[in-house]
């Protein structure tokens, strides 16, 4: 699913090709970590800053990222021209696949449909290949909405706003944390600490903290739901879903922040790797989020305090 890096020599631009019989294809790599391209495409506060060509604004009226929700949107352009479209997600897959079907076009004119699909594709060095394929209902109407609306060039100014976007964005609402640690139990022992939410709920958080609720469905697409009680009574809600479950070697799932009202604040991934260290264990945790809302910024500096916390805990509980 695109969760491992690779590294690239690519030169950070857009590119774009006519692909199959009715296909146009985009790509760019993007100078920011996927967490963050992908939160830029699918926050209505965000993706306005962005979309569109050069000169274009892009005002947002629903969106929701989910498979048969719909994003509303105008776009405006510099000559005051609308372009409403609607957009119908098909496939969602959190941090790296986006599906959908755009119908839009020149308010008052014709309406163009056209079918989408969004690839993030995690690399080296904090950055992500973003490829856009979209297919027309045949090479003529694909060649017309290019020569008429100038589509190619305009997908590629997208592109290459979403990566001035999102690169600022790395620098102010963004940490990635890597931590180690040994422990004497073994592999399948500490893997189980993760999926089993009796053992689970007894180390999760920093010190001093409860679980009240702690819910988990260890399968990938399956949801995990933990309340954080702090030692003076207040809750921090988090959650996500299982990305992929290799027992005893490998938990990577999607790591969210909410506050008290469901929203989330932070967006995040985590990578967990349980090699076999002498009878125990060598456990290294890839964890990075990104800031949905300004003043969740500030959580990013308590990343590493919290998690060394968590794992300190979780060696009580093992290694006993």
């Amino acid at each position: 699913m695109g969760d491992k890096t690779v590294k690239v020599t690519e030169p950070v631009q857009s590119h774009a090709t006519l692909e199959g019989q009715s296909d146009m294809v985009i790509s760019r790599i993007v100078a920011a970590p996927r967490v963050l391209v992908w939160q830029a495409m699918t926050h209505p506060q965000q993706v306005g800053q962005w979309w569109g060509p050069e000169g274009f604004t892009t005002s947002t009226s629903e969106m929701d990222v989910r498979p048969g929700g719909r994003w509303m949107h105008i776009m405006r352009g510099p000559d005051g021209v609308e372009y409403p479209n609607t957009i119908t997600f098909t496939t969602v897959e959190p941090l790296y696949k986006l599906a959908f079907t755009n119908c839009g076009g020149r308010k008052g004119g014709e309406e163009i449909t056209f079918n989408s699909q969004w690839i993030f594709e995690e690399l080296a060095a904090n950055q992500t290949r973003v490829t856009i394929c979209m297919t027309f209902a045949s090479a003529g109407e694909r060649d017309r909405v290019i020569k008429n609306y100038g589509a190619l060039e305009g997908g590629k100014q997208t592109l290459a706003r979403l990566d001035a976007w999102a690169a600022g964005m790395a620098k102010e609402r963004f940490r990635e944390v890597v931590i180690e640690r040994h422990y004497a139990a073994p592999p399948t022992a500490v893997f189980k600490a993760w999926v089993i939410p009796e053992i689970l709920r007894k180390w999760w958080g920093p010190e001093g903290f409860t679980n009240p609720v702690c819910e988990i469905d260890p399968r990938v697409g399956g949801c995990w739901h933990i309340v954080m009680r702090s030692p003076d009574g207040r809750e921090y809600p988090c959650g996500g879903e299982y990305r992929e479950i290799v027992p005893p070697q490998r938990l990577v799932f999607t790591n969210n922040a909410e506050d008290n009202n469901g929203l989330v604040i932070l967006q995040g991934l985590t990578i967990v790797e349980f090699e076999p260290d002498g009878r125990g264990t060598k456990l290294t945790l890839r964890t990075q989020a990104a800031a949905m809302v300004e003043y969740a910024a500030a959580y990013l500096k308590g990343m590493q305090a919290g998690w060394s916390q968590s794992l300190e805990r979780l060696a009580g509980v093992v290694n006993n």
